[in-house]
């Protein structure tokens, strides 16, 4: 399958975003391509604009059904972008939800140094500009927050150093969260070898999924797949752990779903960490679950939205 859609092209044609203005026939080309126009429930719409967030043009998509009863914010994954979750969008449309989202810097068609990030705080400075998209668009409320793996990351942050003014109203979940990457022991000390020296790395495509048809997508079909995993981004990570390890606990109460094959991130180092900095969590174990819980295989996506349509009722 070709693409036939250039995110530069449509990165660069974008203006905020506009509830009343239809998208374009290359903007559908892109939808089509993944799969996010597909199987919607009958009049659902959706719109693409544009955030200007620090010096990044950050690409955001609203997907809504014709009543909606709420707003569903997702936060997706390293090296993802959201032509990845057509599951999870399809899913909130049919439960009544406005789907809010966006591609973090440096990924899908947003602007920005390929898959890499200065610092942590910059995907925070996103998140709040996404808050901001969803009270302007007066998106219905309540707001729940959805992230998997950094897009988790995100959302835990700004759950342990909440705004002043207080969190919206709405309920939070993370799938698979980064804490710490598997073997980050190894991982961090290889970056330090290598820091001075090399500024990026080939990436190695890791089985994340039980869907072999989504494995096969990422790694040979998706043009929006980055091949390099860059040492700025590995340096912020590694600056955000202890930074977030030592963060002060929260009364908050998020939803965790998580893998106990996961080999992206360090799940039994992370889950009673996340454990102790909320107030009882609701934690759900899948079993044969690996890391990438939107685009595992349909039995497992199954529970991961039996989980979801039970926490966010």
């Amino acid at each position: 399958m070709t693409p036939n859609f250039h995110a530069e092209s449509i990165r660069t044609q974008l203006t905020a975003l506009d509830l009343q203005r239809p998208l374009t026939s290359e903007q559908q080309n892109y939808q089509s391509f993944y799969g996010l126009n597909q199987d919607l429930p009958p009049q659902a719409h959706s719109h693409l604009g544009v955030l200007s967030v620090a010096e990044y043009q950050i690409v955001t998509q609203v997907w809504c059904p014709t009543q909606p009863r709420a707003t569903l914010i997702v936060l997706h994954g390293y090296y993802d972008h959201m032509g990845l979750y057509r599951h999870l969008v399809r899913w909130a449309l049919a439960q009544g939800f406005c789907v809010l989202s966006c591609d973090l810097p440096g990924h899908g068609l947003s602007s920005g140094a390929q898959a890499s990030i200065r610092s942590f705080s910059e995907y925070q400075q996103v998140l709040q500009a996404l808050l901001a998209e969803a009270q302007r668009l007066q998106l219905p409320q309540p707001w729940h927050r959805l992230g998997q793996s950094t897009g988790a990351a995100i959302l835990l942050d700004y759950l342990l150093h909440p705004p002043a003014e207080g969190l919206p109203a709405g309920r939070d979940v993370l799938l698979a969260p980064l804490v710490r990457p598997y073997h980050w022991t190894r991982g961090y000390l290889s970056y330090c070898l290598l820091k001075p020296w090399v500024r990026k790395i080939p990436r190695s495509f890791s089985n994340n999924s039980n869907d072999a048809d989504f494995l096969a997508f990422v790694k040979h079909q998706d043009p929006l797949q980055a091949k390099i995993l860059p040492t700025a981004w590995v340096g912020a990570l590694a600056r955000w752990i202890p930074y977030i390890e030592q963060a002060p606990s929260s009364i908050q109460s998020p939803l965790i779903i998580q893998g106990d094959q996961d080999k992206t991130v360090d799940w039994q180092h992370n889950l009673p960490i996340l454990q102790h900095k909320f107030n009882q969590p609701q934690i759900k174990l899948l079993k044969g679950a690996r890391h990438h819980l939107v685009g595992e295989r349909a039995d497992i996506r199954q529970q991961v939205f039996s989980s979801l349509q039970e926490w966010l009722e």
